[in-house]
């Protein structure tokens, strides 16, 4: 069963969506900078979280609804998400996304409410620049963490995340770079790690 309806919210509106039926717990996930849902990491792990039973929410944030190339500011990222959680009707959930849908997670986890956070190749740092770290981001989220990073990732390999956010889970998706993906497949270590984001699901559904 797939829904889709757009939801307004002060920066425009955003889309919404909704994979399976309604369940004890929902995953909503956004988008990163460089496109939108259709991302097939993101297709993966939803389609992998609604057949183990769970509910999956894809939230197109406004900028890419009004068909603009450039991803909005983080601060307005994060107002149009939060705006867009507070309108479902959820229950218990986890949030998450992939790059800048990670860190949208991250940083809003708390006042969301969120259960953890599944984060797809988050963006540890801009490639080549390790000193510019985002790491505060996944060890302030204040709730469960998991980062699914390829092997190759020029944002931060998955031993640069494990070393910088201590306490966050890390699964490695071997062979993989920055989009978890290749030519629009899923990488073959995403795919190996989904049993991984499974059993993190699970040990956060009520």
């Amino acid at each position: 069963m797939t829904r889709t309806r757009e939801l307004v919210t002060s920066i425009g509106a955003a889309r919404v969506t909704t994979l399976g039926r309604k369940a004890s717990l929902t995953v909503v996930l956004g988008h990163g900078a460089g496109g939108g849902i259709e991302a097939a990491d993101l297709q993966a792990v939803g389609a992998a979280l609604v057949t183990a039973g769970h509910r999956v929410m894809l939230v197109e944030q406004p900028w890419r609804v009004a068909g603009r190339k450039v991803a909005a500011r983080p601060a307005t990222l994060d107002t149009a998400w939060l705006e867009v959680i507070a309108r479902l009707k959820l229950g218990e959930f986890l949030v998450g996304g992939r790059s800048a849908g990670a860190r949208v997670a991250c940083r809003t986890a708390l006042q969301t409410g969120a259960r953890g956070v599944v984060a797809l190749g988050f963006p540890l740092h801009p490639p080549g620049r390790p000193e510019v770290s985002r790491a505060g981001e996944l060890t302030g989220a204040g709730v469960p963490v998991l980062v699914v990073q390829g092997e190759r990732d020029p944002f931060g390999s998955p031993r640069e995340v494990r070393a910088a956010a201590r306490g966050v889970s890390v699964l490695t998706a071997k062979g993989a770079d920055h989009a978890l993906a290749r030519a629009g497949v899923p990488a073959p270590g995403l795919s190996s790690a989904l049993d991984g984001i499974l059993a993190f699901v699970a040990n956060l559904t009520p």
